[in-house]
């Protein structure tokens, strides 16, 4: 008798292929690992409009493209009502990214749809987010936690307080990965005004909780012979990008958002240092992939970044620490190597994609009932 196929329906993201951010990234690579395995992989797609969409295939994952009218957060609600409905409809094993709208997911439990959520960050925690926001990621985290089946974290302290809202027992621990850039052309680092090698990069939404205003003032305060690279969108409508922009000295470059991989594993490979700045989150997929880059790392001290870089990266607590940490950093080429050492050899230990990727197989493969197996290595957060 043959055995089933294996069925996976993701949820939770714009679609794929990646073109938004660290999700849907994992999201590409986890469905084409599971297609080469055998495995039937469903993806449910977001798309600005009203008209119907035809469901389509690329690179053999199944895409079921849903059209909503408009593309702020009241579409995506629409859009994840709508793919959680007709992932309803089917018994097969779902994995959601994110809990922004788990409360939906009473959905796919009163229908008996095995779920596995990647429960991402203390959302609800964020500085940017106003009261009602706040509540609306506070009770969908609590839905998150009671609904879906297996919890995963992506980093020990998400484990933790994960913990004080379900039982530990289903909380899984897996990080997220990032490609090794052993070598990128130099040319798209020169194009874009800057010296490689001379230079450090911050890549962030610029929102105060990810330190971009320290960053931009503690590189400015003085002349320091080198360049700070600064990707994202910033607009000119929006008073704190805009605080940014004119505590920077002209040795600041603002080179937009920049959405091409060769470009951007380009600037990452050829900067001298790596600034990070986030506060919040768990396991910030733009930290790890400055550790595939081999990137010296300067990050804010905290306890997330600090399990994500390691003893040897460099941290902040402010803005005159980080004034502080830039003088001793920028011409200190010694420890800059020995940073960026450290930066592949903490890559090489816990963040790549084959691991990552193995960690979670197994843990659906568990959940979907495809295999007794227990969840490998990083599994179960105790």
């Amino acid at each position: 008798m043959n055995k089933p196929t294996p069925t996976l329906r993701i949820l939770g993201i714009r679609g794929v292929p990646a073109a938004h951010g660290g999700f849907e990234t994992f999201a590409e690579r986890l469905a084409l690992d599971l297609v080469q395995r055998g495995w039937r992989v469903i993806v449910y797609c977001q798309h600005e409009g009203r008209e119907a969409l035809p469901d389509d295939e690329w690179r053999g994952v199944e895409r079921v493209n849903i059209a909503v009218p408009g593309d702020g957060p009241g579409s995506t609600i629409r859009f994840d009502w709508r793919s959680t409905l007709h992932a309803a409809r089917h018994p097969n094993l779902c994995l959601v990214l994110g809990y922004n709208t788990a409360a939906f997911l009473a959905a796919l439990r009163l229908r008996g749809v095995t779920t596995v959520i990647n429960m991402d960050g203390i959302e609800w925690s964020r500085a940017k987010w106003g009261p009602a926001a706040k509540t609306w990621f506070w009770l969908n985290e609590r839905a998150g936690a009671w609904l879906g089946h297996y919890l995963v974290a992506d980093h020990p302290e998400i484990a933790r307080h994960l913990a004080t809202r379900a039982s530990p027992r289903k909380i899984h621990t897996i990080a997220y990965g990032a490609d090794r850039v052993a070598q990128a052309d130099a040319a798209p680092v020169q194009a874009l005004g800057l010296r490689p090698g001379e230079y450090a990069s911050v890549i962030a939404r610029p929102e105060p909780e990810n330190s971009l205003l320290e960053i931009v003032r503690a590189f400015s305060r003085r002349r320091r012979g080198r360049q700070l690279a600064v990707l994202g969108n910033y607009s000119a409508a929006n008073p704190y990008h805009e605080a940014v922009r004119r505590s920077a000295s002209d040795e600041v470059l603002f080179l937009g958002a920049i959405y091409d991989r060769q470009v951007v594993a380009a600037l990452r490979l050829h900067s001298a240092l790596y600034v990070h700045g986030h506060q919040v989150g768990g396991t910030n997929p733009s930290l790890v992939e400055a550790l595939g880059a081999g990137n010296a790392v300067l990050a804010h001290d905290n306890p997330f970044n600090r399990w994500v870089a390691g003893p040897q990266a460099a941290y902040f607590g402010d803005e005159a620490a980080l004034a502080a940490q830039f003088d001793a950093l920028l011409d200190a080429s010694e420890r800059l190597q020995a940073m960026r050492q450290a930066s592949l050899d903490r890559h090489q230990q816990a963040f790549q994609w084959p691991d990552i990727l193995a960690q979670y197989r197994e843990l659906l493969e568990l959940a979907g009932g495809f295999s007794t197996s227990r969840p490998a290595a990083m599994a179960d957060s105790q």
